[in-house]
Formats: structure tokens, sequence, C-alpha cells
């Protein structure tokens, strides 16, 4: 299918609104990404990158990148005030990635770059001033006075948006009463690389006295957080003002006032230096009462925003980018009807209400005995969609604890193909943009696969992939038009059972549907009922 005509404008050039383009431009949809900032943000806002997250960079060819310029982060130090130190390791080794730290303005920078090499420029200092819609477009009006008309427009301009604001969106919440200070600075301590630190002093009835290092890829530096002394707080916020990130308009805090805090938590000294910038942080938890309305969405910021605990924030808006990106496409392509967008926000706002609730109980319990999470609680990997309107059956026979529609894509190592001499992944197999049919085959079932696929392919329009597996050392002739994969390690055994059944995998790489091997009426009903387009 040949590109698109009709555009895509994404307001916000963060790392929301950059994957976002990134989705959609590989998919040939005409792209208009601006952001009213004449220059990128130099403020390190986020640092840490998800497991779940960089997953999702490695689809979209970026994960490299960043882990060349990011740092591992591989522990916690955690000083409780009055209780020994306690070092934790962070053991991600049965994940294909572990956390990585990498500055924002550096994710922000790879993904420009990306998105430069497929022609796709963001424009600066060009800001969105209004938008009317109808039934067939969006009419969107900018502050020069200029205005065009596009298909569709994504508000990913964070938690003061304007386009939530010119939707009437609600993004009701509460806001804690204090600031916080930020600052990059090098640290002159014994504290291993990659290692983050927590230190704390807990205030009956109060706020916790706490320093915060996060690692920077950079050896010896640390972006530092605090609560700020009661002097540097602003006065109180405006009526119908959300505060929330840097106060990038207010002097941000000395050094003097970063090292003060440092030498009453710290039990031995730490020297800070070489203050690189400063700020001061609001912190806010609110939530859009929905991501959309007609032809307009919002993503990231603009529809959650929650205490930086666990590095979510920016991991779920990119993971939300992720979600609207193949839907957009998708529709914009023709290749499916406009209700699949409606699955947006069903599925990814309680996503985000438990990530509100998540942070806010962590924050709220620091210093503070709690019960222990699940390791991967932070890692975003649990994240998932069962229950929701795209997934649907049920592998048959499979036992309570293997997977599930609605559940991201499982990886899977140890994949051998015939005339490759190296072993690939699940995800080497599945990666792209298009919606691909998992199913088992053995020896004498070619055929009627090659006649499955055909029939799939030629009952949709959505593009479909086909991959098979089959059990280890099991004769198969490879199929026509399909990839055929051995399960040479019984990982792929491990992950589904024994009797699999098929499974659809969505663009976003969570199964969709799990069905019989042989039901094709029902890999259709899904596929039709999904996008909405028969073919024809």
């Amino acid at each position: 299918m040949q590109d698109a005509p009709q555009r895509v404008l994404i307001i916000g050039a963060g790392p929301v609104g950059l994957t976002l383009a990134a989705v959609l431009a590989r998919r040939g949809v005409r792209v208009r990404l601006i952001d009213k900032r004449a220059e990128p943000s130099p403020y390190c806002r986020a640092i840490g990158i998800t497991p779940r997250t960089l997953e999702v960079m490695d689809d979209l060819g970026l994960a490299g990148d960043l882990v060349d310029a990011g740092v591992w982060l591989d522990g916690l130090r955690t000083l409780v005030h009055g209780y020994p130190a306690r070092d934790t390791e962070n053991d991600f080794s049965d994940l294909p990635y572990a956390q990585l730290g990498v500055p924002q303005y550096d994710t922000e920078r790879l993904l420009a770059d990306h998105l430069a090499a497929r022609g796709v420029a963001v424009e600066r200092g060009v800001e969105f001033a209004g938008l009317a819609q109808d039934a067939e477009g969006v009419d969107v009006a900018f502050a020069d006075g200029a205005s065009a008309r596009f298909a569709y427009v994504v508000g990913c301009d964070g938690a003061h948006s304007a386009v939530r604001r010119g939707l009437g969106i609600a993004f009701e919440g509460e806001a804690w009463p204090m600031e916080f200070m930020l600052g990059d600075v090098r640290i002159d301590w014994d504290l291993p690389r990659g290692r983050a630190l927590f230190a704390v002093r807990p205030i009956p009835e109060a706020p916790p006295d706490l320093f915060v290092a996060i690692p920077l890829p950079e050896r010896g530096r640390y972006r530092v957080s605090m609560i700020a002394p009661e002097r540097l707080w602003s006065p109180g916020q405006g009526a119908g003002i959300v505060e929330h990130g840097i106060l990038a308009d207010r002097p941000g805090a000395t050094l003097a006032d970063l090292q003060e805090v440092a030498d009453r938590l710290l039990p031995e000294t730490a020297e800070l230096s070489d203050l690189r910038w400063s700020s001061l942080f609001r912190i806010s938890m609110r939530l859009a009462a929905r991501y959309g309305e007609g032809r307009v969405f919002i993503a990231g910021d603009a529809c959650h925003v929650h205490p930086p605990t666990g590095g979510q924030g920016m991991n779920t808006g990119i993971q939300d980018a992720y979600n609207l990106g193949w839907k957009l496409a998708a529709v914009v392509r023709g290749e499916a009807a406009p209700g699949l967008l409606a699955s947006y926000g069903a599925e990814r706002r309680p996503v985000a209400e438990a990530v509100i609730a998540r942070t806010v109980e962590q924050s709220m319990s620091f210093g503070k005995p709690r019960a222990p999470e699940d390791r991967l609680a932070d890692t975003q990997m649990l994240v998932n969609y069962r229950g929701g309107p795209l997934s649907a059956g049920a592998a048959p026979g499979a036992a309570p604890d293997l997977v599930r529609p609605g559940d991201r894509l499982p990886e899977v190592q140890g994949l051998r193909r015939h005339g490759l001499g190296f072993a690939r992944r699940l995800a080497d197999l599945v990666r792209g943009p298009d919606f691909v049919l998992l199913v088992p085959v053995r020896r004498g079932e070619v055929a009627a696969l090659e006649a499955l696929a055909a029939r799939l392919r030629a009952g949709t329009r959505t593009p479909l992939r086909v991959v098979a597996v089959a059990p280890a050392d099991t004769p198969v002739e490879p199929p026509a038009g399909v990839a055929l994969l051995h399960d040479a390690a019984g990982r792929f055994a491990a992950a589904f059972g024994d009797a699999p059944g098929a499974l659809i995998v969505r663009p976003d790489k969570y199964i969709g549907w799990m069905g019989a091997a042989g039901d094709a009426e029902g890999m259709l009903d899904y596929l039709t009922r999904v996008v909405g387009v028969p073919a024809g």
C-alpha cells in the first residue's frame, strides 16, 4: 500500500511524541511533529528506562543505541536514619534487558536522530493555539496565526497540556505541598558505578527528610533530588493551574543547598561539585478523565502524572505511544476502522491508574516497613491487557500459570531456523509493525498450515505474518510463505505449554487471541472484529 495521504499532527517532542512519530513513520504515515520550545530541554527529567521500554525500543531498532548511551542501574544502597546501610542488587538476568539509565535529553536525541533518518524533523518554536474538529478531520490553529488540517491530532504536550485543556478533559487529583530540588552534580564517594542511593530520615506526621542520587552514564555524575527548604517554595498554585515537573521559570537550588542535605543525611562525607544545572520540581497525582475525543487524543504526562518513585512516568508514556501508534497507523492506512482507536484509552487508562496508586503508596512509605513487592513491579513486564477489548480466546489445556490473551509475549530464546548457524529469539521473529500468527506445526501439517496462512491473508486487510514452531528434532518441511523455527532448547514449550494452540500477536507484542491451531474461523473473526475491516 502506498503512503497514506493523510497526516497526523503530534504536539510535543518529548520521548512520548518522538516515540509515537517513530511508530507511525515506520508504517509510512505522514507525520508533523511540533514543539513550542525553541531548543530541546537541557534538564534530565527522567533517567530510568525499564526492561519493557527497552523491548519497545528493540522493536523500533533503537535499543542498541540507548544501551551504548546509558549505564545499567545495577542496584540500590538504602540508608534509613538509625539503621545500617543496606545494599540490594537488581537481578534481571532472566529478562531480555535490565534496568538502564539514560538522561532524558539523550533519549530524545536518539529518537530525533532515528526520525530524521526517516525524513521526519521536529519543528521547533511552533506553538499550538487551538483546534476544531468534525467527522472528517481536525483544523488546528497555531500561535503565529497559521492553520492546517489533519486527519488526527495527538497531544503529547505534558502535564500542562493545551490539547487536554482544549478538549475540556478533566485532570483531577492533588499535589504535594512541598517542592523538591534536582541537580546534576559530581559526587566524590565510594558508591559503585551503576548503583543508586536512597537516604531517608522519617519524620512523624511530616514528609521525610531524604536524599536520592541516581547514577548518570558519565562516571562520578549523579542526578540528585531532595525536598527543598521552605524558603524556596512558591507561595501557592494559581487557580486551575496544574503544577507538575521541573519549574524552569524559577531559580534552582545552589550547590550549597544540595550539599546541606547530603551532609545531614549521609553518614560519611560526600562532596558534591561541578553543578551543571539545578531546578525546583513539583509533584502532582492526576489522571485524565478520558484519553481523547473524536479525532484528537492525548498521551504521556498529558494523561497521567504521579510521584517519580520507580521511574514509571516516561516509560508509561512511551508505552501509551506504542499502544496508540499501531492503532492509529492502521486506521490512517485504511487497514482498520476508526472504532479500533477506542481501545487505546480502554487499555491504557487502567495501567496509569495502577501506576499512580503504586507510586503514591511507595512514596508515602519512605523509610517505613512495607510488604515486599514483586521484583518485576517496576520493570513494567507485568503490564497486561487481560479482559480488555482486544483480548480473546484461551490456549487449549494451558495451565493457569502460562500466558493468556492480553499478556506480553514472553521471551523465548534458542529457536533454530534451517540454514542459519545461530539461534534466534522469538522477539526477532515478531519484530515489526504487523500482526503475527504464531502456530505450532508437526510433521505432515505443512500443507494445512500453508492453506491457513493463505486464507487468513485473503480474509482481512490486516498485514499478517505467519511464524511456525516445530518441536525439537522433528523433521518438518519448510512451508511456503511461513517462517519455520525449531524449538531446539524446549523454551517455547516451557513458555506456552506442550499443547499451546495458536496465538495472534499484536503489533505492540501483546497476545491478542489464543485458540486451536486449526481454528481459522476464530482467527478471522478476531482479526476482522479488532480492525473492523474485512478484505474486499
